[in-house]
């Protein structure tokens, strides 16, 4: 009976140990839970510690008293940990009307650093929410890598579809008319209640090109809220702010999924965090994410 507890008990700290280290284990936890690399480090270090244990009182026998009593409390301290996870939860409601919410950037991580919390938000809450990407970045990077991070990236937010194009980066300008039609056969074919893009109070000629097409795209939609990224300028004023409290680990990771990225200093966690400090403290909450309204009309958003 006691070896097939620990058989057991071996079991679950392997299980809990290789899926709060593993990738896919670490998106799970920063999906669902708000302060996630706290609860996800310590089901590893407990995982761990219940399987070490384990081993050493296969290996030392002399010493396999104690070491079932550290067995005895790391699977206590699991399950513990399986009991009160829920409690830490990522909080958001359930729309009682879903809406369809089209979100357009110019570049790979360009959805993710400007509106991923909302985007996140608004999935969960049961809003369809499509993206498109219009360049695979290769000026900036690897365009290989980067299509695959702007696949990861909107899928890891709750995206039910991506359109990743690849129009020449640095140069959208010159495809403007290419960009309306896209825009306008996903539009066609989505009919979103809401549209999101960049603002052109952007200094970034690939993000004015972009919020130009989208404009001239959506000439006829009654809803368009354009997104502050780190390239806006002094001029992006926000009047439509949404609260991301619990999501803006969310943001963070799906910013940092764009790996070939890193080490750019609007990438980093404590610059994303400060904006969407920054944002919240103009609406008196702790996070925001901010848009400027080019039109919005109340029944298209709803419970938006």
């Amino acid at each position: 009976m006691k070896a097939t507890l620990l058989a057991v008990a071996g079991l679950l700290g392997t299980l809990a140990a290789v899926w709060a280290l593993a990738p896919i284990g670490q998106n799970w936890f920063v999906r669902r839970f708000s302060s996630p690399h706290g609860l996800r480090w310590a089901m590893a270090s407990l995982g761990a510690l219940l399987l070490l244990s384990l081993v050493g009182c296969a290996m030392e026998p002399a010493h396999r008293p104690w070491l079932e009593i550290v067995v005895l409390l790391a699977g206590a301290g699991l399950i513990v940990g399986f009991l009160v996870a829920p409690a830490f939860r990522i909080h958001h409601g359930v729309a009682s009307q879903p809406r369809r919410v089209l979100a357009i950037g110019a570049h790979p991580d360009d959805l993710e650093l400007a509106c991923g919390a909302t985007l996140a938000k608004l999935a969960d809450a049961g809003h369809e929410v499509r993206t498109m990407v219009m360049s695979s970045g290769g000026k900036g990077g690897d365009s290989a890598i980067r299509l695959t991070e702007a696949a990861s990236g909107s899928d890891f937010m709750g995206a039910s579809k991506v359109h990743v194009h690849d129009f020449t980066d640095t140069s959208l300008a010159e495809h403007g008319d290419e960009m309306v039609q896209a825009i306008e056969v996903v539009m066609g074919d989505f009919r979103p209640d809401v549209v999101i893009t960049h603002s052109r109070n952007d200094y970034h000629q690939d993000h004015q090109a972009v919020h130009s097409a989208t404009m001239r795209a959506a000439r006829q939609h009654s809803s368009i809220l354009c997104f502050e990224s780190p390239s806006s300028t002094r001029q992006f004023d926000p009047s439509v702010f949404v609260d991301i409290a619990g999501y803006v680990d969310v943001k963070i990771h799906a910013v940092a999924m764009h790996r070939n990225q890193k080490g750019k200093p609007y990438m980093s966690a404590e610059r994303v965090r400060s904006l969407a400090a920054f944002r919240g403290s103009q609406v008196k909450t702790t996070y925001a994410e901010g848009f400027e309204p080019v039109r919005l009309l109340g029944s298209a958003v709803g419970e938006f």
